[in-house]
């Protein structure tokens, strides 16, 4: 089915996106920045919102009052998502911290191997990540949900970004034109274990917005990206 979809914010992210969605036969109907009106989101069936953490948590309240629903795949505003449960039980929204389909993947890997090793405390673990220098969370939102599901398994009290006794430490780095890199390391005195994503374009990230835009059209309430996935 051909969608009407909206962009919210169209900067790099939002140009791949429309590209992908033509691909896709849908149809742009709207292409918005800052300050743009509920009115924009008349001819639309789903608004997609690639923004920055202080402007996303407002775009996603403001299309799903209108009854738009809305596909975030903007990171570090999530503190305040139980505050859209009200204006979500007429409209759904998709939200992830990261919406390719490789590393929608590795998330499930991620949760069996931290079960795996729970109970292998001669085991270290960390996560590193690398982004593009326009990236302004740090670390990144995958980096996050990869050490949730770590700490959830393996007795940590949280990560950190520096060295703290019973937390896991994450590793953030920020360089020119790399769209995103994720490593978890589980290391012992005698080997070590190592699951990797390596992203060569953000297009990747594209085409997993437009799946939960297919997905989420007839829904209402908050889902996770990966409860549609799999």
């Amino acid at each position: 089915m051909a969608l009407n979809i909206a962009i919210i914010g169209y900067g790099k992210m939002g140009r791949i996106i429309e590209k992908i969605a033509l691909e896709r036969n849908h149809n742009i109907v709207a292409r918005l920045e800052k300050g743009w009106s509920p009115e924009n989101l008349k001819n639309a069936d789903v608004a997609i919102e690639f923004t920055q953490p202080d402007s996303a948590f407002s775009n996603i309240h403001k299309a799903l009052k209108y009854g738009i629903p809305v596909v975030s795949g903007t990171t570090g505003w999530y503190d305040r998502i139980s505050d859209l449960e009200e204006v979500s039980k007429t409209a759904g929204l998709v939200y992830a911290s990261n919406f390719s389909l490789g590393v929608n993947i590795l998330f499930e890997i991620n949760k069996i191997s931290a079960q795996l090793l729970a109970d292998h405390e001669d085991y270290n673990v960390n996560i590193h990540e690398t982004h593009h220098t326009e990236k302004k969370d740090i670390p990144s939102g995958t980096a996050i949900t990869l050490a949730e599901s770590i700490i959830e398994r393996n007795k940590l009290s949280g990560w950190t970004l520096t060295e703290e006794v019973g937390k896991l430490p994450i590793k953030s780095y920020r360089k020119i034109d790399i769209p995103g890199n994720h490593t978890i390391t589980y290391q012992s005195g005698v080997d070590e274990i190592s699951i990797s994503h390596t992203a060569f374009n953000r297009e990747g990230f594209a085409v997993g917005a437009l799946i939960a835009s297919e997905k989420i059209i007839g829904k209402i309430g908050i889902h996770k990206f990966n409860s549609l996935l799999f």
